[in-house]
């Protein structure tokens, strides 16, 4: 008899391992009005989304207690969501420009399972900071958000110093999207050696390189290995498209070094999970993946 193929741990291709704990790094705002500004009215990214991945059908908005109501079912106890400033390089207008205190809102709705992240427009300067600090002390954010690419500036241009500056100052971490540019703008600006330069700044902020860094895989786990201070998050790319240095790397010498995220919607929170599954990673590396390495980065007790 012609044994079946095997699909993973699990029988079921539709079942997945309960994610108990999990934290997303990057989970994009999910509300109906979230989406549409995003996804839907955003022309770039929406081509990119909708038309190249045929990823339509995943932009779709939930109100805050349905999706808490996902993230119980799939055992997920934290997301976190950017106030993400997107700047559309050709044409030099925001693709994405949400208000802190919209963000604000979600989190106190539920403030023990939502995070807020600060999304940093650099051309804002002196100003942009001082909301920043605002949107930590007064809102109670946990993290700052970069997009380098539409604003044209490469992560260590000194525009974006006063940001990282008080960030350091208000012991919160930056997450930045590093790697290739998937919209129509400018991709050396999140090239990942680049970090190299901030952390040899800023030795004690914590820095997350997102995105896997992909096409630079190795240069950000070049980083994330030399700098105690570096990180990866492991958004925006299906678990199954994910380089094989990026999963020797979290499964080894990278335990405590990578955390999970999704780029939610872009990635599905149960797909991501299912996919995590044939991957067969040791315990401590996947429990570092979807838990310990994020509540490190946000400085949250175990």
């Amino acid at each position: 008899m012609k044994k079946k193929a095997r699909t993973g741990r699990n029988s079921r291709p539709d079942s997945f391992t309960a994610a108990r704990g999990a934290i997303d790094l990057w989970c994009n705002p999910f509300t109906p009005a979230g989406i549409k500004h995003l996804f839907i009215d955003n022309e770039e990214v929406h081509f990119m989304m909708g038309v190249q991945w045929g990823r339509k059908a995943n932009m779709k908005g939930y109100s805050p207690s349905e999706f808490v109501a996902q993230m119980d079912r799939l055992g997920i106890e934290k997301v976190c969501i950017p106030a993400l400033k997107q700047s559309l390089y050709r044409k030099n207008t925001m693709g994405a420009d949400f208000a802190y205190e919209d963000i604000a809102r979600l989190v106190e709705k539920y403030p023990d399972r939502i995070v807020g992240m600060a999304g940093i427009n650099p051309f804002e300067r002196m100003k942009g900071v001082r909301r920043l600090e605002h949107a930590v002390r007064e809102y109670g954010f946990r993290a700052a958000h970069v997009h380098p690419f539409g604003f044209g500036l490469p992560i260590n241009a000194a525009e974006w110093f006063p940001y990282y500056a008080k960030c350091d100052e208000l012991g919160i971490p930056v997450l930045f999207q590093v790697g290739h540019s998937a919209e129509f703008m400018p991709s050396a600006c999140g090239r990942p050696i680049l970090l190299d330069d901030i952390a040899l700044y800023f030795p004690d902020l914590k820095l997350v390189g997102a995105h896997t860094g992909w096409p630079w895989v190795e240069e950000l786990i070049a980083m994330a290995w030399k700098h105690p201070n570096i990180y990866i998050c492991v958004s925006g790319h299906a678990p199954r498209y994910w380089d094989s240095s990026l999963v020797r790397f979290l499964n080894s010498r990278g335990i405590g070094k990578v955390a999970w995220g999704t780029d939610y919607p872009l990635i599905l929170h149960r797909e991501s999970l299912q996919q995590i599954d044939q991957l067969d990673l040791k315990p401590a590396a996947r429990q570092a993946l979807l838990h310990d390495t994020a509540a490190k980065i946000l400085g949250l007790r175990k």
